[in-house]
């Protein structure tokens, strides 16, 4: 624990511990101090049990308002369920154990198409970025082997672009997010553009949740393409400008900077790799004396408990990346 520790300027375990947030306790000593803790005592907790009783008798949960013209009430309940699917895994350890977590997880199967795409979101586009943040929590719920997982993959490993990386494919042929209500067709990708780090993020996050796929070649090229762009714009119109790396959420939503050295950490990068010493030299110089990082949130409720969650995560990372990395 010393290496990674000795890396930052102050030690923020002891800054965590003194939450009062029984499910950041739970997961610091867990993922930082290596002791046993049994996460599901969390499941019994006033929030999970809140978001639990909201839950529609077939697995999904209702999105509030939404525009006709952007998407029908199904996909919108698809978001609805992906996000309340994401805050009882990461925030409190929920997994496939759980009756709700099966009919959340069938609920969001039920979306997949022939051809392996978990398909709604975008409406009749497709949407390789959801299809994998969707598959990286029925992963950590326990859905790793199941086949259906196993078709997102292919899928995911069929639509990238010839770079290896990812965009959205109607992007790719210069549509705004408007074709998803004025197009019934679906638009096919020009594989011959750039990738998107903003989507390639999001797509590795899948990759680095599943122990097989995650040592995939694939992952790595596109682990490197991703790292290649750090603290850039991208190269399309979506949350583009460079500014958008530090701006976070929790649970990961879209790419930032946790959430991109999250997944490059799990895929086995070191941080002798120059980008990646240069990003968590960012955090470095950024954190406060109290041991902890005042990060700038832009989605979700709660949010000094999500600033909790992602300086835990910090944690994490460095942890990782001492680990990965030979002196």
């Amino acid at each position: 624990m010393d290496r990674w520790l000795n890396a930052l300027e102050y030690n923020p375990i002891p800054a965590l511990l003194e939450s009062n947030n029984k499910a950041i306790l739970s997961f610091v000593e867990r993922d930082l101090l290596a002791q046993e803790v049994s996460v599901n005592d969390l499941w019994q907790l006033s929030e999970p049990q809140r978001i639990l009783r909201r839950q529609n008798p077939d697995g999904s949960w209702l999105y509030p308002g939404g525009k006709e013209n952007v998407r029908s009430q199904e996909n919108y309940d698809q978001i609805e369920t992906y996000r309340n699917l994401g805050i009882l895994v990461e925030q409190f350890g929920f997994n496939n154990e759980h009756p709700a977590i099966q009919k959340a997880s069938e609920y969001l199967f039920t979306f997949q198409t022939g051809e392996g795409e978990l398909r709604g979101i975008y409406g009749n586009q497709y949407s390789p970025n959801y299809s994998a943040g969707i598959t990286e929590l029925l992963i950590k719920t326990g859905y790793k082997n199941n086949p259906r997982v196993k078709k997102v993959f292919d899928w995911l490993l069929s639509i990238r672009q010839e770079d290896g990386g990812w965009a959205i494919p109607f992007r790719t042929r210069d549509h705004g997010i408007d074709v998803i209500g004025t197009h019934s067709k679906t638009v096919e990708p020009d594989k011959s553009q750039p990738f998107s780090h903003l989507v390639t993020g999001v797509v590795l996050r899948a990759f680095a949740a599943h122990p097989k796929y995650r040592r995939s070649k694939e992952a790595k090229q596109a682990g490197h393409l991703l790292l290649s762009n750090f603290f850039k714009r991208d190269n399309y119109p979506d949350r583009s400008t460079p500014e958008y790396w530090l701006r976070f959420s929790f649970p990961f939503w879209f790419t930032d900077l946790i959430s991109a050295l999250d997944s490059l950490s799990l895929l086995g990068f070191s941080r002798k790799e120059p980008d990646i010493n240069k990003a968590l030299e960012w955090f470095v110089k950024d954190q406060q004396k109290n041991g902890l990082w005042e990060l700038k949130i832009t989605k979700g409720r709660n949010r000094d408990i999500l600033q909790l969650y992602l300086n835990l995560a910090i944690c994490k990372i460095s942890k990782r990346f001492h680990a990965n990395t030979v002196d």
